[in-house]
């Protein structure tokens, strides 16, 4: 994560769109809430250099902008060593717009759309910022299921899940399904805690970032398919 992720630093946002009214009113909010944004960017390009230059905590990605577009952008700063630790959220006036499936596959943390509240709009920023994915996992299912089969085609995914033992494969499989903690703490007998205890080591062990990736995952490893229970 950045240096400024650490427990009590200021937290730190980019805001990239390609429209300048909407950078500012976002801008605004944030600053009221006491969030400090290091950087706006009007494309991909310059949202490339400012993350790299500003390391911030996490970058409000727009996904249509011209010189370079918002999945690229995301590619190519979680690719990188100083910004593989922030955290991407996807801005978009679409709910459900397979290039947000495509940041969420490129490791994106989730999306809001662009009329969301203020209130909202802070909360899923500090949300993200300590680690927790912003979109729940049953909107992600929506979106794999609907999108996945067109993506099958490209290059297959690698992922070892022989590495999970038999009762973390089966907390993946209800994951997927969208059930939340608590929910997969009922269905499992187990307590929250162990839940979460088990969810964490999937994600170590599958080296992914977040609960969203975890969903994707899933349906890209064939574990779970559209249409399962």
């Amino acid at each position: 994560m950045s240096d400024a992720a650490t427990v009590g630093a200021p937290l730190r946002v980019v805001i990239v769109d390609d429209q300048t009214l909407v950078r500012s009113g976002f801008r605004l909010i944030l600053n009221e809430a006491g969030i400090t944004v290091a950087a706006e960017a009007a494309n991909g390009k310059e949202a490339v250099a400012a993350v790299l230059q500003h390391r911030p905590d996490v970058v409000l990605m727009d996904i249509r902008m011209p010189v370079m577009d918002g999945l690229e952008a995301t590619r190519r700063i979680l690719g990188s060593k100083p910004g593989c630790g922030c955290r991407i959220i996807i801005l978009t006036t679409f709910d459900l717009d397979q290039y947000v499936y495509a940041a969420l596959t490129a490791g994106a943390s989730g999306f809001l759309l662009k009329h969301v509240s203020p209130e909202y709009l802070v909360t899923a920023v500090r949300l993200v910022r300590s680690g927790d994915a912003l979109l729940a996992p049953s909107i992600t299912r929506r979106l794999v299921e609907r999108f996945a089969p067109e993506a099958s085609c490209g290059p297959p995914v690698h992922a070892d899940l022989s590495a999970l033992t038999p009762r973390e494969l089966e907390v993946l499989r209800l994951l997927a399904g969208g059930l939340s903690n608590a929910e997969l703490a009922t269905q499992l007998t187990l307590s929250e805690a162990t839940v979460k205890t088990h969810v964490g080591r999937i994600l170590a062990k599958l080296q992914l970032r977040d609960r969203v990736q975890a969903v994707v995952l899933a349906y890209q490893t064939g574990l779970v398919g559209p249409g399962s229970p």
